[in-house]
């Protein structure tokens, strides 16, 4: 009986002993993840304000609509390209673009007339939301970026966008630039490496939500 009885309490101790390790290992797992979701949340803001996006809107979904949404998006790519090819920062792309919006507006509008279309065009510089997205083998996180924004006519088709600054969307023998000009090495790895999808994932969903309390 006496044997018995020890047993029992030996058993109920590692049952219990076994449920504590259970729970020190789940919180540990759960610590290094949010820290490490920390670290991955940092950087992803981090590149968010270092690069300047390219957003074209276009008229409908028509296939004429989306012809023009490209022509109009090698437009605007070279003419931008042309702007500031020698510029090293974000600050410096995106002054140049400011101060030469109406030239681009209208080049866009003759563009458009020239295709034969009546469209409207409206050209902004513009601190947008985006989910994650994919370009080549750049995956950029979901969040908020500068962007410059074409919207053609009513802007209801299906959108194309790609990264202004640094021009890589842009491939010409003159043009070199590459996503690693603007981020360091840890971000660069960020968005060039397959393995970081689970937490563009997580990370999208967080801005998701914080977007939808935010009122954004």
């Amino acid at each position: 009986m006496y044997i018995s009885a020890l047993n029992f309490f030996k058993n109920k101790n590692s049952s219990l002993v076994g449920k504590l390790f259970f729970k020190a290992v789940l919180c540990s797992f759960i610590v290094c993840s949010l820290m490490s979701m920390t670290s991955f949340s940092a950087q992803s803001e981090s590149i968010s304000q270092s690069v300047l996006r390219l957003h074209i809107m276009a008229n409908s979904d028509s296939k004429k609509d989306q012809e023009l949404k490209l022509n109009v998006r090698n437009l605007v790519q070279n003419i931008c390209y042309n702007m500031y090819s020698d510029t090293d920062t974000l600050d410096e792309a995106e002054k140049i673009v400011s101060q030469n919006l109406d030239a681009i507006k209208e080049q866009v509008q003759n563009e458009v007339y020239r295709q034969g279309f009546d469209y409207s065009v409206n050209a902004q510089l513009v601190n947008m939301y985006f989910t994650n997205r994919v370009y080549d083998n750049i995956t950029l996180p979901a969040g908020y970026y500068d962007a410059v924004r074409i919207t053609l006519g009513e802007g209801k088709g299906h959108n194309w966008w790609c990264v202004m600054f640094p021009p890589i969307c842009i491939s010409t023998s003159e043009n070199t630039a590459d996503i690693s000009d603007v981020l360091n090495q840890k971000q660069t790895e960020i968005v060039t490496d397959r393995s970081y999808e689970c937490k563009f994932k997580i990370y999208e969903m967080f801005c998701d939500i914080s977007e939808k309390i935010n009122g954004k």
